[in-house]
């Protein structure tokens, strides 16, 4: 896939100052014009080495700071903070990039080169991220991470996580060749509910009411609403990514091969929204203002909605 490519300033060219030609003062006035004819070639001579001796150069621009998504090889989750809708954690191979400008630069933040395929949060400022080898936890935003190894998960290869909205110790696992686990206890343990649905699960996400949104890379979308016990498929698309909107709770988006879908009844019916050729993945919504919503499309480009997904724009 093509990289995006930016334009670097051009030196600036040496300007031509055409000697002047100036007589010798008169010996009566040198006394008076020679501190000031000193002063002048002074400014002029500084002035000349600082714009013509040394071209101009364009300002470095942080290392760390990426124009458009990172260069990395996977984009795998999406979080937008709870109070600014223009700052947004992405979640790579390579640990967590954040953006403070909605998306248009990206910079390295935390969990770096730990796979962090999947972010949760729960009220207050704690996240959950998960993913190859990686369970962990955050109680300040991101900033800082504590690893959690809990009892009852056969090994951490998480490729689905999600929590409750309505219960922060009420988490989702979805481990990958073995099935789906939940956990009560906010992380500290967790027991197998499905082998049915869970070991091909990458999109995972909880409901207000409750119902469990679980996309099946095979299948297509299920829904449960005991927990993860029994499952009805709702969508015949396979689902990378599921977000559900916190402020519209019937509103809910799935991104996958064909492109972004949305539901407007809490996951019954489903219409494509944003058809992208190469497909899709990470979505999330922001709570402080819920008619935005953020999709990664894997043509590395980050797209933006301000009607609650009726219509998309790519973030540039």
């Amino acid at each position: 896939m093509a990289k995006a490519k930016t334009k670097a300033r051009q030196p600036a060219g040496h300007a031509q100052h055409p000697q002047r030609k100036t007589e010798p003062p008169k010996s009566g006035r040198l006394a008076v014009w020679l501190p000031l004819l000193l002063v002048v070639v002074s400014v002029v001579g500084v002035a000349f080495l600082l714009s013509d001796d040394e071209p101009a150069r364009p300002l470095p621009v942080p290392a760390e700071a990426a124009v458009g998504l990172p260069d990395t090889p996977d984009y795998h989750s999406l979080l937008v903070s709870p109070e600014d809708a223009e700052r947004l954690f992405l979640g790579t191979h390579a640990g967590l990039f954040e953006t403070q400008d909605g998306g248009r630069t990206w910079a390295q933040a935390s969990l770096v080169d730990r796979d962090a395929m999947n972010l949760a949060r729960t009220p207050g400022k704690t996240i959950w991220a998960a993913g190859h080898g990686v369970l962990a936890k955050s109680t300040d935003g991101g900033e800082t991470w504590q690893e959690v190894e809990p009892p009852g998960l056969p090994y951490l290869d998480v490729h689905g996580f999600a929590a409750d909205p309505r219960s922060p110790k009420r988490l989702f696992a979805a481990i990958a060749g073995q099935g789906l686990y939940r956990s009560l206890d906010g992380g500290q343990s967790f027991t197998l509910v499905s082998k049915e649905i869970g070991p091909n699960v990458f999109g995972l996400a909880v409901t207000p009411t409750g119902k469990v949104l679980a996309g099946d890379t095979k299948r297509g979308l299920f829904a449960s609403r005991d927990g993860g016990t029994t499952w009805t498929q709702v969508l015949e698309e396979p689902a990378l990514g599921i977000a559900v909107n916190p402020g519209r709770p019937d509103t809910v988006l799935a991104a996958g091969g064909r492109g972004v879908f949305r539901s407007r009844d809490e996951g019954r019916t489903w219409k494509l929204v944003l058809p992208l050729g190469e497909g899709g993945g990470p979505l999330a919504w922001s709570s402080s203002e819920p008619e935005v919503a953020y999709a990664v499309g894997f043509d590395r480009t980050l797209y933006k909605t301000t009607d609650a997904g009726a219509k998309w724009q790519p973030v540039s």
